[in-house]
């Protein structure tokens, strides 16, 4: 009998959207941006190709530190990079959450979250959203190790307000981690927050605005003692050449990135507008994405109607989700022939 721990052979593991092996679907369903990176970026990486793959990378991915720093306003000192936003999210329960104690997250929001904590065997308690988008019984001192708030938030794309979000904080007694992975979409972020409460964290991908999902870049902006404690526990390597090149080249090129984050926008905007169209509800989303629930509340169906169509959507079989679907934005044709398609299936 293999002696796994009692907790991994029990849990499940996170099931990501599906990914196809053929190239002709129309893909909405991981919120991947449809744009190509930066040219500088693949030209970054294309000079980092040869000899100095033999060597290993800097340890710190300074470089790459500077230039968030630079971009945020905040000294490096502040930021740590990550292999995806999810190596620190892992990170961060490992340096805050021992065996035994509590974790809390927003359902519904990233189930990954509950993931992490089972393999530290780590509690988890959720907290649902009342009609008007808040948490629904939060106590008024929160006593648990770490709390994650993913704003927007995924599936459903709106936002909490900074000034609930600062609320939060004072009533964490651990430490409030804000997941901002889909900020880049928004009217706004919390990073003011970081300076002025040390117990909030947060934490940014490249994978969505900046187009980089295949190369796994993330970070999180924290109190440089939070950072140090990272540090200590993140793999020393975490980084290899090309990420760290590839994560400076993005971070560096804001002109490109707006002109992105810009035209996602637009088509977020235009694609929720034929959804109402359609009679669908839809939430007002500040993300790359849309949940959209049609008139008979039956998310199943049209996600089979859209696949047999070779457009990939995500649905959630969780009965407070099922009724709709999540939608990444695409290009504008790939929008257009999914309205199209919707129109269809009726």
């Amino acid at each position: 009998m293999i002696p796994l721990r009692r907790n991994i052979d029990e849990m499940k593991g996170y099931v990501p959207g599906f990914q196809p092996k053929e190239q002709d679907y129309v893909k909405l369903n991981t919120n991947e941006n449809p744009y190509p990176p930066s040219p500088a970026v693949i030209a970054a990486i294309q000079a980092e190709v040869g000899d100095s793959l033999r060597r290993y990378p800097e340890p710190a991915s300074i470089l790459a530190r500077e230039e968030a720093g630079r971009l945020y306003g905040f000294d490096p000192s502040w930021i740590i990079m990550a292999n995806g936003s999810d190596e620190v999210l892992n990170n961060l329960i490992r340096a805050f959450a021992g065996e035994g104690e509590e974790i809390a997250y927003v359902h519904p929001s990233y189930s990954y979250y509950a993931t992490l904590a089972e393999i530290q065997g780590a509690r988890v308690r959720t907290f649902g959203l009342t009609p008007d988008f808040r948490i629904q019984g939060l106590p008024e001192r929160y006593g648990g190790k770490l709390f994650f708030l993913t704003t927007p938030n995924a599936p459903l794309g709106f936002t909490f307000p900074i000034s609930f979000i600062e609320e939060l904080a004072e009533r964490c007694d651990g430490m409030l981690v804000v997941d901002e992975a889909y900020a880049d979409f928004a009217g706004g972020n919390v990073l003011g927050l970081v300076r002025s409460h040390d117990n909030v964290v947060v934490t940014r991908t490249l994978s969505k605005s900046y187009s980089l999902a295949g190369m796994r870049l993330g970070l999180a902006i924290a109190r440089p003692e939070v950072v140090e404690a990272l540090d200590k526990i993140r793999d020393h390597y975490n980084l290899d050449r090309l990420a760290q090149v590839a994560a400076v080249a993005a971070l560096r090129d804001q002109e490109y990135f707006r002109e992105c984050v810009g035209k996602i926008r637009a088509t977020r905007e235009w694609f929720s507008a034929g959804l109402r169209d359609l009679g669908y509800l839809v939430i007002p989303s500040e993300a790359n994405f849309v949940f959209a629930a049609p008139p008979d509340g039956n998310g199943g169906r049209l996600y089979q109607g859209l696949f047999d169509r070779k457009i990939l959507v995500r649905h959630f079989t969780d009965p407070l989700l099922a009724h709709g679907l999540r939608i990444s934005m695409g290009t504008r044709e790939e929008m257009e022939r999914t309205l199209e398609a919707l129109r269809e299936i009726g």
